[in-house]
This record gives C-alpha cells, structure tokens and sequence, in this order.
C-alpha cells in the first residue's frame, strides 16, 4: 500500500504543532496575569495578591515545560520532514529562529528561575522585575514566530533566486501585510485563553467556599478583563478577515464554502462542502450576511473557490468547519462575559452556581477557539507552503516515504500522551492543593525542579488538600 509522505507530514506537523500551540497561548496570557499579581503585591502588601502569584507560578510553571518539550520536536521537523523548505528558506529562516532563541527563550528562562525559586530569597522589587521580564519575553517570543508564519501566509521581501530565497528587504519580510492583524489576534487570544482558566479556577474554588477572600478578587479582575477584550477581539478578528480577503481570498471563500465568484454571500451556519463536486450538497444561510461582514456592503462582491484550479483549492470542508468552531466559542466568550457583568449587581456573580459551573466549562472554549482559528489558518492557504510560491509538494523532502513518516508520527502520538497524562497529572494535584495555608512570605522548603513545585507545596499544604 502506498502512502503519500505529503500527506502524512502535513498531519504529523499538524498533530505537533496543534498539541503545541495551547500551551504557549496559556502561557502567553499567564505570564501577564503573574506579573500583575507580583505588582500588585508589592504596591499594596495584600498578601491575597501573593499568595495568588505563588499558586498561579506554579500553574506557570508546569505549563511552560509542557510547551518547551512539544515544542523542541517543531524544528527537527524542519529538517526531517521539510528539508526542501529549510533549504529554500535557511537565508530568512534560520536568522529569525536564531533571534526568537536568543532574545526570548533565553530571557525566559533565566528570570524564569529567578521568579520560581527566588521568592523570600531576593528582594520583592527583584521578584517583582523577574515576573515582568518572563512576561516580555513570551511577547518577544510571539513576535519572532508569529513574524515568521505570517511571511508564509504573506510573503514580501524576498525573491527566490535558483531555488533559494533571498532576503532583499528585512523590513518588509518581518512585517508583512497580515503581520498585524496576526500578532494583535493572537496577543488578545493569550489574555483570553488566560482569562478563562484563571476565572473557571476561581469559580471552583468559590463553588466549594475555598480561600473566596483571594478567588473573589481573581474572578472579578478576569470577568472585568473578558468583559473588554471579548468584543475587542471580535473587532479584531473582523479586521484580520478584511486582510485575509486582500490577500488570501481563497482562504476566505473556503472559510464561507463559497464556490462562485458573487455579490450577496450568504453567511452559511449550517453546509456540506463538497470538493470534488464543487458545490455544497446542503446548506443553510442568512442571506447577504456574509458579504455585508467581509465586505461591510450587503451587495460586495465575495470571490469564489472556482477563481482557482481545483488542485488548488484547500480542504474546504475542514476549513468551513473550523473557522465556524472558532467563531462559535468566540460567541459564547462574549456572551459569558456580559451574564458575568449582569450577576455583578448584588454580587450574584460570586454566589450563582450556575453561572460558577459555566466558568468552570468555559476553561476549554478557548484552547477550541485559538485550535480552530490555527487550522483555518494554516490549512486555509493549502497547497501552499509559502503562499503563492512554493507548495507543500514541493517543499517536503524528496527521500522520505510514506511508511517512515507514519512510523515517526504513530511515536511522536505516543510520546506526546505521556507527556500530556503527565503534565495533566501534576496539573491536577497543583489546582487540588491550592494556595498555601501559610502566608508565602514566610520561609518554605524550595523546589529542585520546576515540576517538584507540585510535590513540594502539597507536603507543605497536606492539611488542606480538598478533593474535587
């Protein structure tokens, strides 16, 4: 039986890059909440603060090792999987993984142990700059990643010279026309993503009457910050549609699973995309909807799949069916966060179970949410690798087979759940324990280990370790 190594690796990267991305999104948004929290801290000496920071680094903690392990497996890819790609691309390629290495990893990681393992042992204002420098390099690590995928969404600045690409202006490489639109979408993605564990933690912990002094002011400040960015984020994702039409209008007709090249799309809720016919077998729509939201004209003009050759064309269906995933979790996110702001009068926000148990769902709407958007987003511009110039095809390394890339893939699949049940577990036992009964500033045994956090503070909390 033969097996397409194209095919194959594209779903292997996929799966890695998929079990990657929802920690780097978390981590993002966390690093941010933690550093608030240390500010906090040392501006008003409420120890709620602290030992809400203590908890959350923690949380940190697990999380970014998590990330780093999965993520580490992405750049062997490169030359396992897509050697013509790195080949083509090293000019640009390697000095922006060079730059994301040496100025964000390296900042996160040495103030990153300043802050798990400094606390009582340096000043506060050094725990306090520790904290906000592992925040700065998540965003400095977002820039240089998201600046490199959003020149193969949108090329510019270089010219492909005998199969190579040749950088002729960085400026223009680094920041493409979709950079933008990508790096702000993303950056407000991390404080949702952020927001909403930190909230649904809250609300379980205020569900069973847990340290509610501390959970109460970490669920008001997480409901105040998704009230804003919810809608914020709508506007933005708007205005990365518009981009997307500009430049990557195939994109956005399989995000509508639209076939023909008209005015007054209709915004389809419900189809099946059928690619070998070109058409959708059923569907069901609001009319013009869809042309009045990409266009901002219920007459506008929304270009069709057929523009392009079939072969060209992405997996509309899958793509159809993400962007609808995303968009939904995007909704509920919005509506979550308006009941929150009605609860706040009379303070039923702290007292409805309902809404408690809501936020404690809701944990998960952002990892489908920020998932979703990845696929639509990379399987969107299919074939192409580098958009409009070298395809998947073409890029993938000549002598792989298809056996070698399912074999890799089936143990990359094995690694990764061992990775994933374990972080889960420790995960599990640090949410479980919880804040430390005493107040952190006093003098605790320090952990060896970034996940010996877990084991270290459950010894010293035993006493009030509660089930769930």
């Amino acid at each position: 039986m033969e097996l397409d190594p194209v095919i194959l690796s594209r779903i292997q990267f996929a799966f890695v890059v998929s079990f990657h991305a929802i920690f780097p999104v978390f981590t993002i948004g966390l690093a941010s909440y933690v550093a608030l929290l240390h500010g906090l801290f040392y501006k008003t000496g409420n120890h709620a603060w602290e030992r809400l920071a203590a908890f959350w680094v923690k949380v940190f903690a697990v999380v970014f090792g998590m990330g780093v392990v999965s993520g580490i497996v992405m750049a062997f890819q490169f030359g396992t999987n897509w050697s013509n790609f790195s080949l083509a691309g090293s000019n640009f390629l390697g000095p922006m993984l060079s730059y994301e290495v040496v100025t964000a990893f390296f900042l996160e990681a040495g103030f990153l142990g300043v802050l798990l393992f400094g606390r009582g042992k340096v000043p506060e204002g050094v725990h306090l700059f520790a904290a906000i420098m592992v925040a700065v390099g998540t965003f400095i690590s977002a820039f240089w990643i998201l600046s490199t995928n959003s020149w193969m969404q949108t090329p510019a600045g270089v010219e492909l010279v005998n199969g190579r690409f040749h950088v002729t202006d960085w400026s223009e490489a680094m920041f493409t026309a979709s950079f933008p639109y990508r790096f702000v979408h993303m950056a407000l993605a991390s404080f949702l993503t952020g927001g909403f564990v930190v909230a649904g933690v809250s609300a379980w912990y205020l569900l069973i009457g847990r340290d509610v002094e501390a959970n109460r002011k970490a669920l008001s400040m997480c409901l105040w910050l998704l009230l804003v960015l919810t809608p914020v984020q709508a506007v933005v994702g708007d205005a990365h549609g518009l981009n997307t039409l500009e430049h990557q209008p195939t994109k956005v007709a399989a995000m509508e699973a639209n076939w023909e090249t008209q005015s007054n799309v209709p915004l389809l809720l419900f189809a099946w995309p059928d690619k070998e016919a070109q058409e959708n077998r059923f569907e069901i729509g609001i009319p013009s909807l869809a042309s009045l939201i990409l266009t901002h004209d219920v007459n506008g003009v929304v270009p069709g799949l057929k523009e392009v050759p079939p072969e060209e064309q992405p997996p509309v269906a899958f793509v159809f069916w993400s962007f609808r995933a995303m968009v939904a979790m995007g909704m509920l996110m919005i509506l979550v966060s308006f009941v929150g702001l009605w609860l706040r009068r009379g303070g039923r926000v702290y007292h409805s179970k309902p809404f408690l148990q809501t936020l404690r769902l809701m944990t998960i709407s952002p990892f489908i949410a920020v998932l979703g958007g990845w696929f639509v987003t990379e399987a969107g511009r299919s074939p192409w690798l580098v958009y409009g110039i070298m395809t998947q095809a073409e890029a993938v390394t000549p002598s792989l087979t298809g056996w070698m890339v399912l074999a890799t893939l089936i143990g990359y699949a094995a690694v990764y759940a061992v990775v994933f049940l374990t972080g889960a577990y420790y995960l599990t036992r640090v949410v479980r324990q919880g804040m430390l009964a005493e107040e952190p500033h006093h003098e605790v045994e320090q952990p060896m280990r970034p996940l010996s956090a877990a084991h270290t503070s459950l010894e010293a909390d035993s006493g009030r370790v509660i089930g769930s």
